[in-house]
């Protein structure tokens, strides 16, 4: 299992486009991919799941990654989500 805790910075939080763009990096891969805040994680291959946790701007998030590919999902999500100005 490998998982990081990122800070969202995008002024209105994880909202409908960047909840897109992570549900798009985390279904390119194999793996479990969950994303957890305030002690409830959803899976971040669903926008439902994602939309539901209401994530603020400014809020710590982690996301984990359990499978074949974890290492490999950890970092391109990250990368992704960095690239959009989503994370920092």
């Amino acid at each position: 299992m490998k998982e990081v805790t990122v800070l969202v910075v995008d002024p209105v939080g994880l909202h409908a486009r960047p909840a897109t763009v992570a549900v798009n990096a985390a279904s390119k891969f194999k793996s479990d991919v969950k994303v957890s805040y305030k002690d409830k994680a959803v899976n971040m291959k669903s926008i439902m799941g994602v939309m539901s946790l209401g994530i603020p701007t400014q809020s710590e998030i982690t996301i984990c990654c359990e499978g074949e590919d974890e290492e490999e999902a950890v970092a391109q999500i990250v990368e992704t989500l960095k690239a959009q100005k989503v994370i920092a």
